[in-house]
């Protein structure tokens, strides 16, 4: 058995027995992929991998520090990370999707300034958030996005994000978004899975307000609080990770304008220990 390796592992539990937020970086995915030579399944079961690889990996090498234990734990790869250099920018699109799991504006503003920060950039090309689900028994309404969309028209005028998109709303929803908004939604994402064909009307409206309309194959819900803590636990054996609790999740892509290729792609992911 490997002594070091062992108390290593030891020292990254206990930085994690102490940690009050967990703050996760998969890295460039393009690369990782790669090397493992394995297709991800669908996007909740690829996040799953990703949190339990970057999680062990981590582990492996995490120690505390000489003030001994922060609250906020970078649980990143540093050879993993893909920061963009200032010559590179203007030959790339970043374009990011913002799920978020716990209503808040601050979760948003977090999410975008964390990204701008691993990946060395002031903006992001895009974003495209995927609010949390209504309650139980009530439906989407434009009260329920409100909240979110005037956090980010907020970061729109701080130039931290470009343009600003929306997902799985219908033509009577986004039409309501369109009308109130002050920056207008450059983009809304449709499931396939749920609709096979574009509807119609959204697809008339989308046309003439000059609003893009992607396809996308997200779960409603991208990851459970019981899947996160089930990666968590796999990540890092012998942990108990029942009051972790996942705030956010951001997935982001580097893409070539030039020729239309995927540079990187990673997960930003925030988690915090509940209070007792």
């Amino acid at each position: 058995m490997d002594l070091q390796n062992t108390n290593t592992n030891v020292e990254g539990k206990e930085l994690l027995n102490h940690g009050k937020t967990l703050r996760l970086h998969t890295g460039n995915l393009v690369n990782r992929n790669r090397l493992k030579k394995k297709c991800p399944g669908s996007p909740s079961e690829e996040l799953r991998d990703c949190i339990q690889a970057t999680l062990s990996d981590w582990l492996s090498t995490a120690k505390p520090t000489s003030t001994g234990f922060p609250d906020t734990l970078d649980c990143s790869i540093p050879e993993a990370t893909d920061a963009i250099t200032p010559e590179e920018r203007e030959e790339v699109k970043i374009s990011a999707k913002l799920f978020l799991c716990e209503s808040g504006q601050s979760a948003i503003r977090d999410a975008v300034e964390t990204a701008c920060q691993t990946l060395a950039v002031s903006q992001l090309d895009s974003v495209i958030i995927a609010p949390p689900g209504p309650m139980e028994g009530d439906g989407r309404s434009l009260a329920h996005l409100q909240p979110a969309w005037e956090e980010l028209e907020s970061l729109v005028r701080k130039q931290k994000i470009a343009a600003i998109g929306t997902s799985d709303l219908d033509k009577e929803l986004l039409e309501q978004l369109y009308n109130w908004a002050q920056v207008k939604p450059s983009s809304n994402q449709v499931n396939l899975a749920s609709c096979c064909v574009m509807p119609p009307d959204l697809t008339a409206f989308a046309k003439e307000f000059d609003i893009q309309l992607l396809t996308h194959s997200d779960p409603k819900e991208l990851m459970s609080t019981a899947t996160f803590q089930e990666a968590m636990q796999e990540g890092a054996a012998g942990l108990s990770a029942t009051d972790w609790r996942l705030e956010w999740v951001l997935r982001y892509s580097v893409i070539v304008k030039s020729r239309g290729i995927i540079k990187s792609k990673g997960y930003l992911v925030s988690a915090r220990r509940a209070s007792p």
